[in-house]
């Protein structure tokens, strides 16, 4: 999971030819204690690359951890660290812009998970991730307690409404998918009721309802009765979750769990020590 190239690129797109600041008032001997602590109810998840950060400006640091990733929990100290000042110093934005990040995607999954509990149905991810970081953030929405869906365009067949129009229909389409990739998984959204008995029809077994009402939802259900596993997708929220994943879903999508999170409010505090 960890992304050293990942790390090595965001800490030079901040730091550039030096720390103008902490070069010039830190003396180079000096060494701290830093402490990251969380300010806001939250899930923490990313400790892993957090500590790579600061590994990469002090192979020597030292760090306890005072967390559970993925764990809900009110606030209160996360990560201590102890090693060279000019290095924590500087490794102190890029190392909570991570952090922060991440564990705003498993509190968003977290809080997402919480809403469907006892609904029998999942929270899905999508590939609406942040570019070069998809495989952060799917590990965060595992943590939250989600369930990762496919990881990118080649480990699985989604026909979207833009396929099935250049295959000649829904139905045509997943023939056409099964025909040529049948060692992947197939999905195929549906739009309308139409669509839903032509992916049928076709042999689709997992069928994206695009946009359904909850009532259109829980109709469709119960027409396909067990035939196929459902995943209700678009102009999901917090707000209607429970609602959705009442229909009878199998599955729940949101985008907004990788594009719209919250960065959870973590700060970083630093203490000398003695030389």
């Amino acid at each position: 999971m960890l992304d050293r190239d990942l790390v090595r690129r965001a800490l030079a797109e901040d730091v550039g030819d030096g720390d103008a600041t902490t070069l010039a008032t830190v003396p180079e001997a000096a060494r701290a204690r830093a402490a990251i602590v969380q300010k806001a109810p939250g899930a923490v998840f990313g400790l892993d690359v957090a500590e790579a950060v600061f590994r990469e400006l002090d192979g020597g640091a030292r760090f306890e951890r005072r967390v559970e990733e993925g764990v809900w929990r009110d606030g209160g100290e996360v990560l201590a660290v102890e090693g060279s000042a000019r290095a924590l110093l500087t490794a102190e934005r890029t190392a909570l812009n991570l952090l922060q990040r991440l564990s705003g995607v498993a509190t968003a999954t977290a809080l997402a998970v919480r809403e469907v509990e006892g609904t029998g149905a999942r929270v899905l991810d999508t590939r609406k991730t942040t570019p070069g970081m998809r495989t952060l953030e799917k590990a965060a929405v595992a943590a939250g307690g989600g369930t990762n869906h496919r990881v990118g365009l080649f480990d699985a067949i989604l026909i979207k409404e833009n396929h099935a129009a250049m295959a000649g229909g829904v139905g045509a389409a997943v023939r056409a998918a099964r025909a040529a990739r049948p060692d992947l998984p197939l999905e195929v959204e549906c739009r309308d009721a139409a669509e839903v008995a032509e992916a049928l029809e076709a042999g689709a077994t997992c069928l994206l309802l695009d946009n359904m009402t909850p009532a259109e939802l829980r109709t469709t259900v119960e027409a396909v009765a067990g035939r196929a596993q459902l995943e209700a997708s678009g102009g999901i929220t917090l707000a209607n979750l429970r609602e959705v994943a009442e229909t009878g879903v199998d599955f729940v999508s949101l985008g907004a769990l990788t594009h719209s999170a919250p960065a959870l409010d973590l700060s970083l505090l630093l203490d000398p020590l003695p030389r």
